[in-house]
């Protein structure tokens, strides 16, 4: 007789920290793998920590069998992206799992079972928590590391959630491009604009971080808010993030586009902290601060995690104007390369501004979704 698979809701510290800390039973040694800081999640999933419980829902389940932990996932309700969606959409997240089908349809019909007592009608993911954080699983490039705040997972997982109903919902690119040669067209292009238009460009200033703060929200909500998935950043997520980026931001590579002192588009690049992180496996303490030092300053890499131009000015060449800085800046500080990522595949402009300045596409991620009905 096949041994039952116990599924249960996390309700203790002690159940808490054993689904933080499972992960590492899934990858192991694995190469590429970069092992999220303990500390780090502590204060994700604390519902008095993360703005998102202002807002959303989470349930942890973890998966045992003959009395040993071997899936987890979370069940999640955004109720900000439900009322700007107009949807009754749950989402699913923190997927981790042994190539196990049965442990796996367990772990979804909890989250599926959750959502439909809350009258939920379909389920997206994975997503930790919303489009802002962690999301999609990686489907094509397994070769490499992820970049900071992007996804790794086993090879097998998409024929796990394919084989229990999910279906493509979109697909997420991920480009990369080396900083030097600067690509001939960029420099074009640029000078041709610069001639033309009277576009300023500038760094962020750390000494007025509200403020920066505060255009970058305004920016980003108006960006972006035709995109697929998108939800409007609260003041206190905002808030959250600024604290937490502070730290390992480069102000020489958060840019904004501006017109008559007006901001009219942006870039938001991060050093790829994860060449740090790889190396301490989760830990900060005892030696882990010193490895992290250490290892930052040898981060070569950078993610261009956003970039955007308000709609009335995307026919202007802006979107060129912001990557050619960004090289110019990232060759001064001597970063060697850098990713582009996420670029949802139905973003013509992007996809296409992407392959326009000689980036390659190296990864590719999947948002899934189901009915529930």
């Amino acid at each position: 007789m096949e041994p039952t698979i116990e599924i249960k809701p996390v309700r203790t510290s002690a159940e808490k920290m054993s689904f933080i800390k499972f992960p590492r039973r899934i990858y192991g040694k694995e190469p590429h793998w970069v092992q999220p800081l303990i500390s780090e999640q502590k204060v994700f999933f604390n519902s008095q920590k993360n703005p998102f419980f202002q807002h959303g829902e989470v349930e942890l389940f973890l998966a045992s069998l003959n009395k040993q932990y071997v899936g987890r996932i979370a069940a999640i309700i955004d109720y900000n992206y439900n009322e700007f969606h107009d949807e009754r959409a749950g989402f699913f997240g923190c997927f981790e799992t042994i190539n196990k089908i049965e442990v796996a349809r367990a772990l979804f019909d909890a989250v599926i079972n959750w959502l439909k007592e809350r009258e939920m009608e379909i389920v997206y993911g994975p997503a930790s928590f919303t489009i802002n954080g962690i999301f999609g699983l990686l489907i094509e490039g397994f070769d490499s590391p992820p970049m900071v705040m992007m996804a790794y997972n086993p090879t097998y997982y998409t024929e796990l959630i394919e084989g229990l109903g999910f279906r493509k919902a979109r697909d997420l690119m991920a480009y990369y491009i080396k900083t030097t040669p600067i690509p001939e067209r960029v420099i074009n292009i640029s000078e041709r604009i610069q001639k033309r238009k009277q576009i300023r460009l500038r760094t962020s200033n750390l000494k007025q971080l509200d403020h920066e703060i505060n255009i970058l929200k305004k920016l980003h909500n108006k960006v972006f808010e035709k995109i697929w998935g998108f939800v409007p950043l609260t003041d206190s997520e905002i808030n959250h993030m600024a604290v937490q980026l502070k730290r390992i931001a480069e102000p020489d590579l958060v840019i904004f586009a501006e017109i008559d002192d007006e901001p009219v588009g942006f870039i938001f690049s991060l050093p790829d902290f994860n060449q740090a992180l790889l190396k301490l496996n989760g830990r900060l303490f005892p030696l882990g601060v010193v490895k992290l030092l250490w290892y930052t300053r040898r981060i070569n890499q950078l993610r261009v995690i956003t970039m955007g131009v308000l709609p009335e000015y995307r026919k202007w060449g802006i979107e060129t104007l912001l990557y050619y800085k960004t090289f110019k800046e990232a060759i001064r500080l001597g970063y060697k390369g850098g990713e582009m990522s996420f670029v949802l595949e139905d973003n013509l402009m992007m996809n296409r501004a992407a392959k326009g300045i000689g980036a390659t596409l190296y990864k590719k991620y999947r948002i899934y979704k189901k009915s529930l009905m």
